[in-house]
């Protein structure tokens, strides 16, 4: 239907649920109503909630074209993030392994990091993604390690075992047993941002909810968790695979 000049497609769903809802993923709109609710109804409640259907669609498709422009083309010289800062791959056959390499002397704008990865120049992009990827996993948990370290003793809990996560939907968990479980792929975003996930997992440690008490804790030894929580959901993670 059209909604405010803008033609838009969407899926009905029929469900067991007391009033309409709206959902916006990559494939565009969804609406579910109950099975009672006519499609005259449906569709006022398309034209009452046109202003946002419109505007979240617009955020969906600006994220879809930076999911796109963020998939990493595998070759000499692609880019990623790190720690915040943007590293240079350069496949380098007289290095084992990954070597991170740091110029103090580039120019403002220019990335000063560059990873040599220990591969042949005619290697599959596949090797340069999988030699990759594993620095970066051992790089997570090196700095993970050192930040639960710092956060443990600030908070006055105990970090009995940390290990690597790739959950598509979350950064971290806590048991009460003190296991913490940190996404790998934190290590993309700058220093503070992996410090707000792991000061508010081991929270946790002491707060197990999201109580005013939990936050509480959090910004005991974070007071600008608000500003590092928002990178989380504003900034977009190169694709990988």
């Amino acid at each position: 239907m059209v909604l405010d000049g803008h033609r838009v497609s969407f899926e009905l769903r029929r469900a067991r649920r007391r009033s309409i809802g709206f959902v916006i993923g990559p494939e565009g709109l969804t609406v579910s109503a109950p099975r009672w609710v006519g499609v005259g109804d449906v569709e006022a409640a398309l034209r009452e909630k046109a202003r946002w259907i419109l505007r979240k669609l617009q955020e969906q498709q600006e994220r879809s074209r930076r999911l796109a422009q963020a998939r990493v083309d595998w070759k000499d010289g692609t880019t990623l993030p790190f720690l915040g800062e943007t590293v240079i791959v350069v496949v380098d056959p007289r290095v084992t392994g990954a070597v991170l390499h740091s110029d103090a002397t580039s120019l403002p704008g220019v990335p000063g990091l560059t990873l040599h990865v220990g591969l042949p120049h005619g290697a599959a992009p596949a090797q340069l993604r999988d030699a990759v990827q594993s620095w970066l996993q051992r790089q997570a948990r090196r700095v993970f390690e050192e930040r639960c370290t710092e956060f443990a003793q600030r908070l006055g809990v105990q970090v009995r075992r940390l290990s690597l996560s790739s959950a598509s939907t979350r950064w971290g968990s806590a048991r009460a047993d003190g296991s913490i479980r940190l996404n790998w792929r934190l290590v993309h975003f700058a220093v503070p941002v992996i410090d707000y996930v792991v000061a508010h997992e081991l929270a946790h440690l002491r707060e197990m909810n999201h109580s005013g008490a939990f936050w509480e804790v959090v910004r005991s030894v974070m007071p600008d968790y608000e500003q590092a929580r928002g990178a989380l959901k504003t900034e977009v993670l190169p694709v990988l695979d």
